[in-house]
């Protein structure tokens, strides 16, 4: 004889990951790109997470143009709509916006840091350089399990069951593609794969906070 129980679920410390494919990407990437390009032929790279690649400073604001101003305001709206209080009542902080590019080519990849002082952290890619219809190409962005190797060491079979498995004490990656953009929490450890084509990987990260 089976007893029916009334399970109450919560998803307690559960960690979000939004994406929203921007309308109209290719014309907007056009201008990002040519002026992302162009800013990397004026300047040198900054040295932060980047192995390789180019890293800009933290003003495209202010010479990124329009294009940039407008990717960072969808990121502010899809902030708005995923930060509540602890009654899951919506508040609207006054962001403080912390934004940069990141030219990638061949052999060049993010080492795993997280963004220290912000509360969410994003990327938009402005060029993917083949990775979304080449999965050979690498330059994936990967999210670490935050709860650490601890899941695995319970269900080791499934600790390295791939990007189709289940996504115990392993990782979870989101493949580049143009007119992309995806918010996460700052806190959260991420890296990007080294990237193997032999085009050109063009994206801009940017970090919100209070």
């Amino acid at each position: 004889m089976s007893t029916r129980l009334n399970i109450a679920v919560r998803g307690l410390f559960a960690t979000p990951v939004a994406a929203l494919e921007v309308p109209d990407a290719e014309i907007l990437n056009t201008q990002l790109a040519a002026a992302i390009l162009a800013r990397r032929e004026e300047t040198p790279s900054v040295q932060a997470s980047n192995a390789g690649g180019w890293h800009s400073d933290h003003k495209i604001l202010e010479w990124g143009g329009p294009g940039v101003a407008h990717i960072v305001e969808l990121a502010k709206g899809m902030a708005a709509q995923l930060t509540a209080d602890r009654q899951g009542q919506r508040i609207r902080p006054a962001w403080k916006v912390q934004a940069w590019a990141n030219v990638n080519t061949a052999g060049h990849a993010n080492v795993c840091h997280y963004h220290a002082g912000s509360f969410w952290s994003g990327t938009y890619y402005v060029a993917d350089g083949g990775c979304a219809t080449d999965h050979t190409l690498g330059g994936e962005f990967e999210m670490l399990d935050p709860r650490g190797p601890g899941p695995g060491m319970y269900a080791p079979a499934l600790k390295f069951a791939g990007e189709d498995g289940a996504s115990v004490g392993g990782a979870e990656i989101i493949r580049p593609k143009p007119g992309l953009l995806f918010l996460f929490p700052s806190w959260l450890m991420h890296q990007v794969r080294p990237y193997w084509g032999e085009a050109t990987r063009i994206s801009i990260a940017f970090n919100l906070s209070l």
